[in-house]
């Protein structure tokens, strides 16, 4: 059995603050800086961002990682996870209201109420996991490491302690004493309760039903100056108990676990991930664990779709369109090419996006998926030109090709996306041919997003895509992506069309 370190790390030197703090460079080509930010956007207290800036480079982890989120497809351990995140989170709320608590018997009381919080979380989450069932290396690890803990004599102890105290402060009696503009505070003796004789008194002159005119008041805790004044006189009458409380407040100043503090943490990266992922589901979308390789480049996945976009369309309760793609050897890359606004770029971004979460150990869009491990990721997309870097468009894509060229390895990913697009179209034919071949050479994958249907077969390791039209209308995208040749003639007919310039348009114009 592994000792427990961490919920996201199986590895001690990887738990050790190695996380990102800024998302990679390719985030906003592939619209994941988006969606991190929509996944996190309601868990900004545990800063989350830089576990989904930092991938994963070995299979160990991941697997790690995806046996944690088979284990919260329960949606009963799913539930007693977010149960115990609400129970630290007003622990901690009262350990600022206790810091910021201007006198010292409130702040003292409000440090016991959070350590009692604490004590009943840790509890109440090792009873869940008991009744639930885990079969994770991850989590078997950490209930073993919360059993240990509960068990242990420093937790015993502080549990003892508070629940004495509590219990000790709530056993006070007192009663006030109001006369003028003075307060006085005394033990409670054997004073009389006349409640019941008064009421019996007057029953008899009830005509109507009777009315409450109850008034609920706060517990004394120090929050004013005249509260604090009694709570003073209340504990020169109890001083011993006053006194214990302020020992406690003093020695047990470090009593939260550090491991547990971690782990309310690091759960939330799958709590925040899954959170989104029911949205889309809801909408009958299909999330899938991938089977991921190191070694072999032959990539597929059925019915997969932009995650960033899926979630805008169900917002404007739009239909989300899937596609499919696939590469066997020796293919390792995609051609993408067809009409403007026909899903080319979104397949792009759909396939990073996919890798990036394989690489994090994080479900993936689709039915089924099967992806590699990459160790770097790359992506060129078109950039305005920039006038302080004295340099033309064209000379900056080159100037960015060429550093992704030399940096990239036979284990890398590249995206590119309409690239060349500012010189002539034999220019552009040449140096993407000149690209294809040095990327081809490498034998790493790639998606290519272009308009130049001269480059959809390169080679044996070219796989031409085409977003494809609706057949009855050709104008209309249907954003599916189909593995066959480029023509170009389905969205220049198109084109023509819309435009009023077909052979038969031009003709009648003539005639006419």
């Amino acid at each position: 059995m592994m000792t427990f370190r961490s919920i996201l790390f199986d590895k001690p030197d990887q738990a050790d603050g190695s996380a990102r703090h800024a998302p990679p460079d390719f985030f906003g080509d592939l619209n994941l800086d988006q969606l991190v930010s929509a996944i996190t956007s309601g868990f900004t207290a545990y800063d989350l961002a830089p576990f989904y800036f930092t991938s994963l480079t070995d299979l160990e982890t991941i697997s790690y990682r995806q046996q944690v989120v088979r284990d919260l497809e329960n949606p009963a351990l799913l539930q007693a996870i977010k149960a115990f995140a609400e129970q630290m989170k007003t622990m901690r709320e009262h350990l600022l209201q206790a810091q910021k608590a201007s006198y010292k018997y409130a702040s003292q009381r409000r440090f016991l109420g959070a350590v009692e919080m604490y004590c009943h979380a840790v509890e109440q989450l090792l009873s869940e996991i008991r009744q639930c069932g885990v079969r994770s290396q991850g989590l078997i690890a950490f209930h073993k490491y919360l059993s240990n803990y509960i068990s242990s004599p420093v937790f015993r102890g502080l549990k003892a302690e508070a629940q004495g105290l509590a219990s000790g402060l709530s056993a006070i009696r007192y009663c006030l004493l109001l006369k003028g503009g003075s307060v006085t505070v005394r033990n409670l003796d054997a004073e009389s309760d006349y409640s019941a004789s008064i009421k019996k008194t007057f029953e008899k002159f009830g005509q109507e039903e009777e009315q409450k005119y109850w008034v609920h008041m706060r517990e004394i805790d120090g929050d004013n100056h005249i509260q604090s004044q009694v709570m003073d006189g209340i504990a020169k009458l109890h001083p011993a108990i006053f006194s214990a409380l302020e020992a406690f407040r003093a020695s047990r100043g470090e009593y939260l676990d550090r491991t547990i503090v971690q782990f309310d943490r690091e759960i939330q990266f799958y709590v925040a991930f899954l959170a989104y992922v029911e949205k889309l589901r809801g909408a009958e979308l299909t999330f899938c664990q991938p089977q991921i390789s190191q070694t072999f480049k032959e990539v597929a996945a059925h019915k997969a779709f932009d995650l960033v976009l899926a979630g805008k369309l169900i917002d404007e309760k739009a239909a989300v369109v899937c596609n499919d793609f696939r590469l066997s050897n020796p293919e390792r890359i995609f051609v993408v090419s067809g009409p403007n606004h026909g899903g080319k770029t979104t397949f792009a971004r759909m396939f990073g996006q996919m890798h990036y979460l394989a690489s994090l150990g994080l479900p993936v869009p689709g039915t089924k998926a099967e992806l590699f491990l990459f160790d770097r990721l790359f992506t060129h997309f078109e950039r305005e030109e920039n006038i302080t870097n004295l340099r033309g468009k064209l000379q900056d894509d080159l100037y960015r090709i060429r550093k992704i060229v030399n940096e990239a390895t036979p284990n890398s990913i590249v995206i590119m996306n309409e690239i060349f697009s500012s010189t002539t179209l034999k220019d552009a034919v040449f140096l993407s041919r000149k690209i294809l071949e040095r990327l081809s050479e490498l034998d790493l994958l790639c998606v290519c997003v272009t308009f130049l249907d001269e480059i959809a077969s390169f080679n044996e390791k070219t796989v031409s895509m085409v977003s494809a039209v609706d057949p009855k209308d050709l104008v209309k995208r249907t954003y599916k992506l189909e593995r066959r040749p480029a023509d170009g003639l389905a969205y220049a007919l198109a084109i023509a069309r819309k435009h009023g310039v077909t052979y038969e348009a031009l003709k009648e114009r003539i005639q006419a």
